[in-house]
């Protein structure tokens, strides 16, 4: 486990550029991976961390519930970034799922859609932590998203031991539509995650542990 002093490192990192924060991660030489959710601005991460190492593992778990729109744009971000992609997916199909479950459960109906999340979202990211057993983790996280996430900093350690390094932490919403247009990376205009299904809250990928 790599032993590092987050408020020193965090003090050190507070004025970096998020491609500094990338390099910084990466020249520890620790196993990395980095995820995605192929969301409507997800593009920002991929292009930052394969501007400076193409071959870093990029998890992407694909619910199965993706729209057509999110799946096109993906496809075209993996081909033109040249993205070391591992893509891990559910257990079971969408379409039985909805056949047992009655469709996606509300957030409402807790238990059922804690179920859900788990066999979508969770399930899938143990296995590729299982596979890669990461040391660091890049995360496209953002302070300003959630409350849970004002808690952290650019790098944080989740009770898995495992370092999360936000590159974009600090980032605005402006900032990250800037560096979108600055560098013409596609977005998706259209996509649905149904693990957290209304802005605000967590899927549980970084709660869980």
């Amino acid at each position: 486990m790599l032993d590092l002093d987050l408020d020193s490192v965090n003090e050190a990192l507070r004025d970096a550029s998020a491609q500094e924060i990338v390099r910084w991660a990466l020249a520890l030489q620790a196993k990395t991976i980095a995820t995605t959710s192929m969301g409507r601005n997800a593009a920002v991460m991929l292009h930052l961390v394969s501007e400076v190492d193409k071959h870093v593992p990029t998890i992407w778990v694909d619910t199965g519930y993706n729209l057509r729109d999110t799946y096109i744009v993906a496809e075209r971000l993996i081909r033109d970034l040249e993205l070391n992609i591992h893509v891990y997916s559910p257990l079971m199909t969408s379409e039985r799922r909805n056949a047992i479950m009655g469709g996606v459960p509300t957030v409402d109906e807790e238990e059922r859609h804690q179920a859900f999340t788990h066999q979508v979202k969770l399930e899938p990211f143990a296995r590729a932590l299982e596979d890669f057993k990461p040391e660091i983790w890049l995360t496209g996280i953002r302070k300003e998203e959630t409350e849970h996430r004002q808690s952290l900093d650019i790098v944080s350690m989740d009770s898995r031991g495992i370092i999360k390094v936000a590159p974009i932490f600090n980032w605005s919403e402006d900032d990250v539509e800037a560096y979108m247009e600055q560098h013409a990376l596609p977005t998706c205009r259209h996509y649905f995650d149904p693990t957290k299904v209304h802005d605000g809250r967590e899927c549980g990928l970084h709660t869980a542990a």
